[in-house]
C-alpha cells in the first residue's frame, strides 16, 4: 500500500496524539496508584499481612516472654551466652526507644519503659530485598511477607546494613550448637547466612496463626490481612490509634503498635 505525503503527514500525527495520550493517561494511573498507596488503600486483591500489637494488653502481662520462647521452639532459634552472637526473630526494647521522642512525649513514664516485642516490620518497600545480590531476600506476591532463602544466602550482610530496625540477624557461629531443644519440622541454618522473623509463612500455608500470636496469654498481637476491611486488625486500626516504627522512611511497615 503506498500512502501520499498528505496521508502520511496525518498517519503520523494520528499516532503521536495516540502515544501521548497513553503516556497522560499513564501519569494519572500512576498518580492515582501513588495517592492510594499514601493512604494506605488497597490497590489490587491481594492479601496484605500485618501484624498489631497492643500495648496496654501487653503491659498487663509484665516479664511474659511467651511469645519469644513460642517463636525460637519453632523456628530452631538458638541462645549463645555472648550477646553478639545472638539471633533475634522477635526481641524486647524499651517501648520509648522504639518511636520518635515527638510521638511519646506525653506517655506516662510507666508506659515508656516497659519492654515490648519487636520483630520483622514486613515491609511494603523493603530495602533489604532491594540490596540483596543473590535473591536470597525477596517479597512474597501473594501476600507481601518478606521471606528468606538461606541456601542462596552468601553471608554478605548488605540486608542488615539496609534495614533500618535492627530485625536481621547474623549467624556469627554455627547456630546448632546453641539448641536446646530441636523442632523437627523447621530446618536449622548454617554459620554463615542472615535470618529473621518471616511471620511463620510455614505454619500461615497451613491455614495456622504466627507462633507468637497463638502463644500470647493476653491476645495482645492480631494477625490478619490489612487489605480485607472487615478484618479483625483493620477493624482495630480504624477503631484506635497506632503507631508504626519510622513510617517517614518510605519503607511501608505493616507492624502497628496500639498505645
Amino acid at each position: 500500500m503506498k500512502f501520499t505525503r498528505r496521508e502520511f503527514v496525518e498517519l503520523s500525527g494520528a499516532c503521536l496524539v495516540a502515544l501521548s495520550g497513553r503516556k497522560v493517561l499513564a501519569v494519572f494511573t500512576g498518580a492515582k496508584e501513588s495517592e492510594a498507596a499514601s493512604t494506605g488503600e488497597a490497590t489490587s486483591t491481594k492479601k496484605r499481612l500485618g501484624m498489631l500489637i497492643d500495648t496496654k494488653k501487653c503491659l498487663r502481662a509484665q516479664n511474659c516472654t511467651k511469645c519469644i520462647e513460642a517463636c525460637d521452639q519453632a523456628h530452631n532459634i538458638p541462645v549463645f551466652q555472648n550477646p553478639a552472637h545472638q539471633i533475634k526473630w522477635i526481641w524486647e526494647e524499651p517501648f520509648d526507644d522504639l518511636f520518635s521522642p515527638a510521638e511519646t512525649q506525653y506517655l506516662e513514664k510507666d508506659r515508656k519503659d516497659v519492654l515490648t516485642p519487636v520483630l520483622c516490620n514486613q515491609c511494603d518497600e523493603p530495602p533489604c530485598v532491594r540490596v540483596c545480590p543473590t535473591g536470597a531476600t525477596w517479597k512474597r506476591e501473594a501476600d507481601g511477607i518478606v521471606m528468606m532463602d538461606w541456601h542462596r544466602c552468601i553471608g554478605c550482610r548488605y540486608c542488615m546494613a539496609a534495614c533500618p530496625y535492627g530485625s536481621r540477624s547474623f549467624n556469627w557461629v554455627d547456630p546448632r550448637t546453641g539448641l536446646k531443644t530441636l523442632n523437627p519440622d523447621f530446618p536449622t541454618r548454617t554459620q554463615g547466612v542472615v535470618e529473621k522473623c518471616t511471620f511463620c509463612a510455614e505454619r500461615l500455608d497451613k491455614g495456622q496463626l504466627p507462633a507468637c500470636v497463638e502463644a500470647c496469654p493476653e491476645k495482645a498481637m492480631v494477625f490478619g490481612d490489612l487489605n480485607d476491611p472487615q478484618s479483625e486488625i483493620r477493624q482495630l486500626l480504624a477503631s484506635s490509634y497506632a503507631l508504626r516504627r519510622r513510617p517517614e522512611l518510605g519503607t511501608g511497615p505493616n507492624v502497628y503498635y496500639l498505645i
